[in-house]
């Protein structure tokens, strides 16, 4: 048996792993996918007396209804509507992502592939989480993984990464390399692409193979989710299943943590 993982090393996995996460959960939140906050004024203006411009309004104002980033009704959601939107919409996408191991069956076990990508998942959604809480510091969101996901009540001097040698340096580069394919910071309606997204998403959760015997922690699935898990093929069912209810663990605890600290 190794040594025990220290909140230091802990600290040092998650910082990088935040920032990059940051910008990733801006994106799909800031993004305009149909371009509901640039369009609809001026489309409203010009529509007097044009049928195909009063066309193009009517759809506009039925889009500002849809509860997406970016949207009317978005903006109008309060904190536990839009945390459920992260967890009910995203979290269906990440979970499909995280179960897929589940066609090798019992074989994916041999594998941190599953806890890899699924802790990947549920520190990106506990990110978007603190977010629409309106935390941004690294140090609060990494103390917010920490206690969530692995247990751990870490020190917010050490989550500042405020102790002697500390590598700011290493934090740096291995944050550049996380978020290389993301969009550029600072520019508003950039697109995240799919390929860009799962790369990211992927360098995320190898980066925490630094810490792997903390995955075995987060909040998974019940034990029948895990049976159904090791059977092939159908294993993808309980896999997706199994880490839905994780990530709605996952919300349920951050509550309990914001309601503790904040």
């Amino acid at each position: 048996m190794g040594e025990p993982i220290s909140d230091r090393h802990v600290v040092k996995v998650l910082r990088p792993f935040v920032r990059a996460a940051g910008p990733m959960v801006d994106a799909l939140r800031e993004s305009d996918p149909f371009g509901l906050t640039t369009q609809t004024a001026q489309t409203a203006q010009n529509s007097e007396g044009d049928t195909e411009s009063t066309v193009r309004a009517r759809l506009a104002e039925a889009l500002k209804s849809v509860r997406v980033p970016g949207s009317v009704a978005w903006n109008a959601m309060d904190v536990d509507d839009r945390v459920d939107w992260w967890v009910n919409r995203v979290g269906r996408f990440t979970s499909l992502l995280t179960a897929a191991p589940g066609l090798l069956g019992a074989l994916a076990d041999r594998l941190p592939v599953q806890d890899t990508m699924g802790v990947a998942s549920q520190g990106l959604l506990l990110c978007a989480i603190a977010g629409e809480h309106g935390v941004t510091e690294v140090a609060e969101r990494v103390r917010l993984i920490g206690w969530v996901l692995f247990e751990r009540d870490i020190d917010p001097r050490i989550a500042e990464g405020g102790y002697e040698g500390y590598d700011v340096a290493g934090e740096n580069e291995r944050t550049a390399e996380l978020s290389e394919d993301l969009p550029e910071g600072g520019r508003r309606n950039s697109r995240l692409g799919v390929k860009a997204g799962a790369r990211t998403l992927w360098k995320l959760g190898r980066s925490l193979f630094a810490i792997t015997g903390e995955l075995e922690k987060r909040p998974s699935g019940r034990l029948y989710h895990q049976a159904l898990g090791a059977l092939p093929v159908v294993g993808l069912v309980g896999n997706y299943f199994g880490e839905r209810a994780g990530l709605r663990r996952v919300a349920k605890r951050a509550r309990t943590w914001f309601a503790e600290h904040r």
